[in-house]
């Protein structure tokens, strides 16, 4: 591969972690984990509750 386009891949990568692309997947690894009993929400779902809890709850946020 490119050293470039491993390089952008890099970037990209790290910069969808920081913003929480990521939290997803996340949020599945770590549903299965604890052992709950009900299914995980869909990403959907995942998402507006995230949205919900950041707005009812601000934190050090840039926005």
């Amino acid at each position: 591969m490119n050293p470039v386009v491993a390089g952008i891949r890099g970037i990209a990568g790290y910069l969808g972690k920081v913003l929480g692309a990521d939290a997803y997947k996340k949020y599945l690894e770590h549903h299965a984990a604890a052992g709950h009993a009900g299914p995980p929400l869909t990403e959907r779902e995942f998402w507006r509750d995230r949205t919900d809890r950041q707005d009812t709850n601000p934190q050090g946020r840039c926005c």
